[in-house]
C-alpha cells in the first residue's frame, strides 16, 4: 500500500471519529423496545462535521502559506579542466584551463517575526555565494545569513521587507503523537513550491546523530520530500511547531516517514544567534558507561528501567561539584524521565551555562536529587554567526573542522588522549577532496605544528607559508599525510 493510500485512509479515519459515528452514544439515537439501536436519516443527521473539519484545514493552509518562502542558493567554483588528448599533442603534464563551475541548490525557510528573520537548515545554505529568497507573492529578494549553527541543523536569515509575513510560533511540547500536522514547503523545484501536505505527529524524541550533534526530531507522515527541507510544520492551531529537516527513505523520495526541528530548540538557536552571534550551550561534564534497559535494569536490581549509568566524572566540572559520581544512574531530568542518553545531551545543551537543573539519581540503591549549576563547554567552538574571515579560510579549504568531544569520540571511537579535530563536509570539487581528505577524518597536526582545537587549527592555516597545505590525519587508527594546495 503506497503513502498516498495510506493518507486517505488515515484522514478517512479521522474524519469518522470527528463524525462522532458511534451510535451507542448517539444523542439523536432512537432506543427501540427490543434495545436495538436506530440512527437517524442522513438528510436530518448535521453534516457540518466533516465540512468544518475540510473547512479548518483550508483555512491553516491559506493563513501560513505565505509565510513559508522558498531559498534559492548559488555557489561559484572555479575547476581545472585538462584535455584529454594533450598527450597526444606532446603536453602530457598540460595541467589544464581553470573554469568556473555554478551549482544552484534549493530549500524552504519560514518567516518568524516582524524583524524579517527565516527560520531555515544550515544544509539548505552551508558554503553559498549567494541566497534568495522568493515570497507567495512571486517577488524575490535577497537575503542576509544572521547565523548557522551546524550542530541542530539551524540557520537565521534576514530579508528587509516590510510587513513581512511572519508565522505564530508554537509550542512544539504540545504536539502530541497522533496530532494532526501540515507540512508546507518547495519540494523537488521551485515548480511546486508551496506544496500543503496533510499527516500526523508518528513519534517524538527521534535521534539523527549522523546528520546533526544535537536533535530530539518530531517524526510526522505528512509528506517530505527533498526540497522541503527548511519549510513549516504546523500545528490544528495554525502555530509553527517544527522546522522539516530530512527523511527516511529508501527511494530517495517521500516514504512517509519525515524529521521535523522542534520550534522550541529552534527558537532557543535562533534567539542565541541573533542576540550573540553564537551558540552557548549548558555542560555538565560527565561521560556515559551505558544505558538502562530491562536486562540492565535487572542485573542491576533496579525498578527503574529507563536511565543512564555515568562512566567518569570530569575533575571541577559542574557534575563533579554538583557531587555526581561514577556508576551513579540518573533516571530524571528536572522530574522528567530519561528516554536515552541522545535525548538527555539534546536536553541538557538546550539550557543555557548558568541554568539550574535538577538530576535524580540512584545511588547504591537510595534515591536522591542533585542540584546541578551547568557550566560552558571547554575547549568547544561555538556556533558563530557571520564571521566573513572563517567563512573565507572555510570557502578557501573546502572543508570545516570542529573540536572532539566526548560524544564525537564515542561514536567515531577515539581514543580519550587522541588531540586534533574531527573533518566535516568535504566539498567534492575541493581540492583536499581530490588529495583524500574525508569527512570524519581526525587532524592531529597542520605543517608538523600539533593542535587540540578548531580554533588551533585556523591560526596554524592562516599562519602557513605559501599555498602548499600539509596535514596529518588519523583514519582507523592508522596516521597518514595529505598534502594539497589552497
Amino acid at each position: 500500500m503506497n503513502t498516498t493510500v495510506r493518507n486517505i485512509f488515515g484522514v478517512a479515519a479521522a474524519v469518522l471519529v470527528l463524525l462522532g459515528f458511534n451510535m451507542a452514544t448517539n444523542d439523536n439515537a432512537v432506543s427501540l423496545s427490543n434495545n436495538d439501536t436506530k440512527v437517524e436519516s442522513a438528510e436530518n443527521r448535521p453534516a457540518a462535521s466533516l465540512k468544518d473539519f475540510n473547512d479548518a484545514i483550508v483555512d491553516i493552509a491559506e493563513k501560513t502559506n505565505p509565510s513559508v518562502v522558498t531559498i534559492t542558493t548559488k555557489r561559484t567554483q572555479e575547476v581545472r579542466v585538462v584535455n584529454p588528448f594533450s598527450q597526444f599533442f606532446g603536453n602530457p603534464q598540460d595541467e589544464g584551463q581553470t573554469r568556473e563551475r555554478v551549482q544552484r541548490g534549493l530549500g524552504s525557510g519560514v518567516v518568524v517575526s516582524d524583524e524579517g528573520y527565516i527560520l531555515t537548515n544550515n544544509h539548505v545554505i552551508a558554503d553559498t555565494d549567494e541566497i534568495r529568497v522568493r515570497l507567495f507573492n512571486g517577488n524575490e529578494v535577497d537575503a542576509e545569513l544572521i547565523g548557522t549553527d551546524p550542530e541542530t541543523d539551524i540557520a537565521v536569515l534576514q530579508i528587509d521587507m516590510d510587513n513581512p509575513p511572519a508565522l505564530e510560533l508554537g509550542n512544539s511540547d504540545n504536539a502530541k503523537v497522533g496530532s494532526f500536522v501540515l507540512a508546507i514547503g518547495s519540494p523537488l523545484s521551485e515548480d511546486l513550491a508551496h506544496t500543503v501536505s496533510f499527516g500526523i505527529v508518528s513519534a517524538r524524541g527521534r535521534s539523527l546523530t549522523n546528520l546533526t550533534q544535537y536533535g530530539d526530531y518530531i517524526q510526522t507522515d505528512a509528506a517530505i520530500n527533498p526540497g522541503n527541507s527548511g519549510g513549516a510544520l504546523i500545528d490544528i492551531n495554525g502555530q509553527l511547531v517544527g522546522i522539516n529537516s530530512a527523511i527516511a527513505s529508501r527511494s530517495g523520495g517521500n516514504d512517509g516517514i519525515g524529521f521535523a526541528i522542534p520550534i522550541n530548540l529552534a527558537k532557543r538557536i535562533m534567539n542565541d544567534l541573533i542576540e550573540d552571534g553564537e551558540v552557548s550551550r549548558g555542560y555538565l561534564g560527565m561521560y556515559m558507561a551505558g544505558e538502562v534497559d530491562q536486562t540492565m535494569a535487572k542485573a542491576l536490581g533496579l525498578d527503574n528501567e529507563r536511565g543512564i549509568i555515568v562512566g567518569r566524572v570530569e575533575d571541577d566540572s559542574p557534575a563533579d561539584e554538583a557531587g555526581l559520581e561514577a556508576k551513579d544512574v540518573i533516571v530524571s531530568l528536572n522530574e522528567n524521565k530519561i528516554r536515552d542518553w541522545n535525548s538527555f545531551r539534546t536536553s541538557i545543551a538546550v539550557f543555557k551555562p548558568g541554568d539550574e537543573i535538577t538530576l535524580g539519581i540512584i545511588r547504591g540503591g537510595d534515591t536522591m536529587e542533585l542540584v546541578v549549576t551547568l557550566g560552558e563547554r571547554p575547549g568547544e567552538s561555538m556556533a558563530a554567526g557571520n564571521s566573513q574571515a572563517q567563512e573565507s579560510i572555510d570557502e578557501r579549504l573546502g572543508f570545516t573542522v570542529r573540536d572532539l568531544n566526548s560524544d564525537i569520540r564515542r561514536q567515531l571511537d577515539i581514543a580519550n588522549e587522541t588531540e586534533g579535530v574531527v573533518v566535516l563536509n568535504v566539498s567534492d570539487g575541493s581540492n583536499a577532496y581530490e588529495r583524500g581528505l574525508r569527512s570524519e577524518d581526525v587532524i592531529t597536526e597542520v605543517g608538523r605544528e600539533a593542535i587540540d582545537s578548531a580554533s588551533d587549527f585556523y591560526d596554524e592555516i592562516e599562519e602557513a607559508e605559501g599555498n602548499i597545505i600539509l596535514l596529518t590525519v588519523l583514519r582507523n587508527d592508522l596516521e597518514q599525510y595529505i598534502a594539497f594546495e589552497l
